[in-house]
């Protein structure tokens, strides 16, 4: 499974005043914030967790199969405290043969999905101290602590018992992967099958 990682540019919000019978203008405001400090993530082992090859006749018939659990090292690396979140992009978007939350893992040649992967993230540590990891599903309105690492929700850093999202100049946390494969009554495995996962995980600015 590769696992690619990419900085997004900020993006630009366009918006446009609600049309008016009386009106003969429109207002076209573009928006953005250029933020003082940059981050960069990384990940180590090239980001990349392979399973070698996996005999058809191993995997569960009826239910999934349970992969071993790996774990790679996440790091990102700020010019300065800043406040971000993580996210990642599937790359493999619909391919997910687990919840919404997995990240797909693709599909056998008669298009069966082959399976899912969940990323989350342990022992993280930010400047030095230990941190806990805080999730949002409304796009920072609200934050629960968790440990996922996903597409559908915000991760962001916190301390303590505090919910709040807190500036970070070095974060460091171990990134474990939790892989199943579909049951194998409901694949065709007549041929070889690679498992195709991919991912990108971003950095987004608050």
């Amino acid at each position: 499974m590769h696992f690619a990682h990419a900085i997004p540019l900020t993006a630009l919000l366009l918006a446009a005043s609600p049309l008016t019978l009386a009106a003969s203008t429109t207002d076209l405001a573009v928006k953005g914030t250029i933020t003082p400090s940059a981050c960069a993530p990384l990940i180590g082992g090239g980001g990349t967790i392979d399973f070698g090859k996996m005999a058809a006749k191993d995997l569960e018939a009826d239910q999934y199969t349970s992969l071993p659990h790996q774990s790679l090292q996440l790091s990102v690396r700020c010019e300065s405290p800043t406040f971000f979140t993580l996210t990642t992009v599937d790359n493999r978007a619909g391919s997910s043969a687990n919840h919404a939350n997995w990240h797909g893992l693709g599909m056998t040649s008669e298009g069966e999905k082959l399976g899912g992967a969940a990323f989350h993230l342990y022992a993280p540590v930010a400047d030095g101290v230990a941190a806990r990891t805080i999730t949002s599903v409304d796009g920072g309105v609200t934050w629960v602590p968790t440990s996922m690492l996903t597409h559908t929700m915000l991760t962001a850093i916190a301390v303590g018992n505090r919910l709040v999202p807190i500036a970070v100049q070095d974060f460091d946390a171990q990134i474990r992967l939790y892989t199943h494969i579909a049951p194998a009554s409901s694949l065709t495995l007549t041929d070889e099958v690679p498992v195709d996962g991919h991912a990108t995980v971003q950095v987004n600015y608050l």
